[in-house]
């Protein structure tokens, strides 16, 4: 057993390493009940893990010139346009096949390819290829995080390499050209909505 004082900056030093940590899991990381966790946030006013997502969120959703709020699958959490991304997922019952608890490959496609697009920096950025390995199955109510990281860019196109993790296991991994186009040339190709 820990004393409260170690406990408390121990518990500090786990969500600062991983701030999607749940209370389930510090309560076995540091051998303490869950509701001695939630005591210990709320002594220390450390939100819980839905609502350090949503701050993290906040603070860096909106920066990517590539996606609009309702084109992205999961909640941006940081994004460097150009260089590389991070969101989060998390799975629900209805992303699942009907007849198992196994989440649907597009839904952990869709994370991937439009984390990918976020980064790619470019107003309008549309997939040219993309391939997809699923690695492990992935249970609702899994949270996966994923990260994308540009590996070069060649004219236009964008190569960018995804990942998606549940906990420490990479369930999805994703290679793909994203092309940049500015918006007169989307405009000339007829891409863009009447009135953007």
């Amino acid at each position: 057993m820990i004393r409260k004082e170690e406990r408390h900056e121990r518990l500090r030093e786990e969500i600062e390493r991983n701030p999607f940590v749940t209370d389930e899991e510090l309560a076995a990381a540091l051998g303490a009940s869950v509701p001695t966790i939630r005591l210990d946030r709320s002594t220390l006013s450390i939100p819980d893990v839905r609502r350090r997502t949503r701050e993290m969120a906040g603070r860096y959703f909106g920066v990517s010139r590539s996606l609009g709020a309702r084109d992205h699958v999961g909640e941006m959490i940081e994004i460097d346009p150009g260089k590389s991304g991070l969101s989060l997922l998390e799975t629900e019952s209805w992303m699942c096949l009907e007849k198992c608890d196994i989440v649907r490959g597009h839904v952990l496609f869709a994370l991937l390819n439009s984390l990918a697009a976020a980064v790619a920096e470019a107003p309008i950025a549309l997939t040219g290829e993309a391939r997809v390995d699923f690695l492990r199955p992935v249970r609702a109510g899994a949270r996966l995080i994923a990260k994308a990281r540009v590996e070069k860019k060649i004219g236009r196109r964008v190569f960018i390499e995804a990942v998606a993790r549940s906990g420490e296991n990479i369930v999805a991994r994703g290679r793909f050209v994203v092309h940049g186009l500015n918006r007169e040339t989307a405009a000339h190709l007829h891409l863009l909505k009447d009135g953007e």
